[in-house]
């Protein structure tokens, strides 16, 4: 297959400036389509001056230049997070399929980013700081600069007289990065010339250590994790603590949650230990949740519930959307008892089972069936007068699945995302 093109972040900056210049040098990278990509974040007011800058350089380069504009969104984690996430998704956008997006992050950004992890109290995983090659969006994140000091790329800059524009929030120190660039590193140079090749050589043992744990993290997920995507409960308890909050933490990235905090590792520690096994043993964070039920656990998103209010009508010949994001089917089509209607669970209900005189408690008939609690609460009962015809797909009382069998055909509930 064709290999990507190089598509060079451009801030307009000196780092940004020698990494284009470079490139542009490199008759290799302009033969794979060297190009770069400017992202407008609109927080300062000489913005619009530094996109006219990086113009002028590309053009003085014969690069083509794409311009984003983004709005960065202010979140609970400040405002170089919210600007950061802006910039990523549109750098994302920017690459076609295998293209390789050039940042130039060098080593005194290595060191900075590893002190501001360590005073975060990060693990391996998390000072191991910035990678130099991984996968992004449609194709791969490349910062070649990683093991280049600050000091050459200025020097660089220099010796081709480069001009590049100064970003004034860099030299605010109410910025944490910024205070730990401006006060705190200098300071530990005067002592420890080499202190940031130690610190960035730091970085890259942790990321060996992350590499070599997360060998044996895969292993012991793959092990745990069931079919349906939940974890074995005493598969996980033959492992250390310490292996478990990591294989925790990876399963509830995959599930696309947020990062499971230490209270939540406490919190399924307690679960896996017996203290509580049923319905009601669960940790919530941020949207997100982990329940104990029937020795595994299950991740997933909270998830609003039907609400006592739901009562809509189907026919069943068409698909009907819940209000959940559920979704109930017929397929093949075919109607409905005439008063079927749609309602949530209210509790007492009873339904009489195929080849049953009697009718049975509903909630009975779904632990029997091995539905799960979080499922049980989002499923949606088909009923006609006082009569319930389904839960679901999940049970299926006599008189529906008799109507069902007679014409060939099935009733299908899919969960809400996330369920």
């Amino acid at each position: 297959s064709t290999p990507g093109a190089f598509v060079v972040g451009l801030s307009g900056g000196l780092d940004s400036s020698v990494l284009l210049h470079a490139l542009a040098s490199l008759p290799a990278a302009r033969d794979r389509g060297l190009r770069a990509v400017h992202v407008h974040h609109g927080l300062h007011a000489d913005a619009d001056d530094w996109q006219a800058r990086c113009e002028r350089l590309c053009a003085s380069l014969d690069v083509p230049l794409r311009s984003i504009r983004v709005c960065v969104e202010p979140a609970g984690d400040g405002p170089e997070a919210a600007a950061r996430r802006a910039r990523h998704a549109a750098l994302a956008s920017a690459l076609d399929r295998g293209d390789i997006l050039a940042l130039a992050h060098h080593r005194d950004d290595q060191a900075e980013t590893f002190l501001m992890r360590a005073l975060r109290a990060s693990g391996p995983d998390g000072l191991r700081a910035m990678r130099d090659w991984r996968a992004f969006g449609h194709g791969w994140l490349w910062r070649p600069l990683l093991a280049t000091p600050r000091a050459r790329l200025a020097h660089y800059a220099g010796a081709h007289r480069l001009e590049w524009v100064e970003d004034p929030s860099n030299v605010d120190t109410r910025f944490d990065r910024n205070f730990l660039r401006a006060r705190v590193l200098p300071l530990l140079r005067e002592r420890w010339p080499h202190a940031d090749a130690a610190l960035a050589r730091s970085a890259q043992l942790c990321a060996d250590a992350a590499d070599l744990l997360a060998h044996d993290d895969d292993a012991l997920l793959r092990a745990a994790r069931t079919v349906e995507g939940d974890l074995d409960a005493a598969t996980l308890r033959e492992a250390t603590p310490a292996r478990r909050a990591r294989v925790l933490r990876l399963w509830v990235a995959g599930l696309g949650l947020a990062p499971l905090p230490a209270q939540g590792v406490r919190a399924v520690e307690a679960m896996l230990a017996g203290l509580r096994d049923d319905a009601g043993a669960r940790f919530d964070w941020h949207g997100a949740t982990i329940r104990a039920w029937r020795g595994r656990l299950h991740g997933g998103r909270v998830l609003r519930p039907l609400g006592a209010s739901l009562d809509l009508a189907w026919n069943g010949l068409t698909p009907l959307a819940l209000p959940d994001g559920g979704r109930l089917e017929v397929s093949p089509a075919v109607a409905l008892p005439p008063g079927t209607r749609v309602r949530a669970r209210a509790g007492g209900e009873r339904i009489r089972l195929p080849g049953r005189e009697r009718t049975h408690s509903l909630k009975h008939a779904l632990q029997s069936a091995g539905v799960p609690p979080w499922l049980r609460e989002q499923l949606p009962l088909l009923v006609d007068g006082g009569d319930v015809l389904a839960a679901g797909d999940r049970v299926v009382g006599a008189r529906l699945d008799a109507l069902l069998r007679a014409a060939g055909t099935t009733l299908q509930w899919t969960p809400p995302p996330g369920a």
